[in-house]
């Protein structure tokens, strides 16, 4: 996490042009923080408007690749790698709900149900990528939202549809991305690529390529970071 100083703002007519930053989010569809870590992102970009623009491209991490068609039960997979209890779950998922909240993301109180595998949903969103920033920043949304929110696969391929359909997307043309196996290689080589940056949780934020704001942070937070780093990018 990199040092976040306390904002410092002059007269709105003194303010210098928006500082554009790249930034790579890397998440999974899968990831109940990376709902919350987008939603809090993007309450940030709400207070630095006129002051910071960035250029978001969503990157794949896949938490369960090897994770089969069939998915498997939450709450099995959640202590069987972590060894939580269900009780403790059920604590966790509710302080995630409410942080949810904070945001504007709302989580089905019933839980995800399942998980499972994630690797097409990536396909899809590299496909909206090629398609606009603002198409992959709706099709993400909507995929977090049909899991998290409505306890819908991201391995059906009719759920998927759904969501590009939900984005405005063209439905046939997702539908021949998904039968094609198009960007299968992409994500391989793009997952493999932040892992080799030392990439393990999810969400991270990268901004231009040099520095990490990792976890679901509260807006503030990811606020005060991009407004620092803006400055160091204008004054460099």
């Amino acid at each position: 996490m990199i040092g976040i100083p306390a904002p410092v703002r002059g007269n709105d007519e003194n303010l210098p042009m928006a500082q554009t930053l790249h930034i790579d989010f890397v998440s999974d569809v899968a990831c109940p923080w990376c709902a919350v870590g987008l939603a809090s992102f993007e309450r940030a970009l709400e207070k630095l408007e006129g002051e910071v623009e960035v250029e978001i491209d969503f990157q794949p991490f896949e938490l369960n690749p090897q994770m089969g068609p069939e998915g498997q039960d939450v709450t099995e997979h959640l202590t069987a790698k972590y060894g939580s209890t269900p009780e403790q779950q059920a604590q966790a998922r509710a302080g995630i709900a409410a942080r949810g909240a904070e945001v504007g993301f709302q989580f089905r109180k019933e839980g995800r149900g399942r998980v499972w595998n994630t690797f097409d949903a990536h396909r899809l969103l590299l496909w909206a990528g090629e398609l606009g920033a603002k198409q992959q920043r709706d099709l993400k949304m909507e995929l977090l939202k049909s899991y998290h929110g409505e306890g819908r696969s991201p391995a059906d391929h009719a759920v998927l549809l759904d969501a590009a359909d939900a984005a405005g997307l063209d439905r046939k043309e997702a539908q021949l991305v998904l039968e094609s196996g198009r960007y299968a290689n992409e994500v391989r080589e793009r997952e493999q690529q932040f892992q080799r940056m030392g990439i393990s949780a999810v969400p991270s934020v990268i901004v231009n390529g040099r520095h990490l704001i990792q976890g679901g942070q509260p807006p503030e937070v990811f606020e005060q970071a991009l407004r620092k780093l803006a400055g160091q990018a204008s004054a460099g």
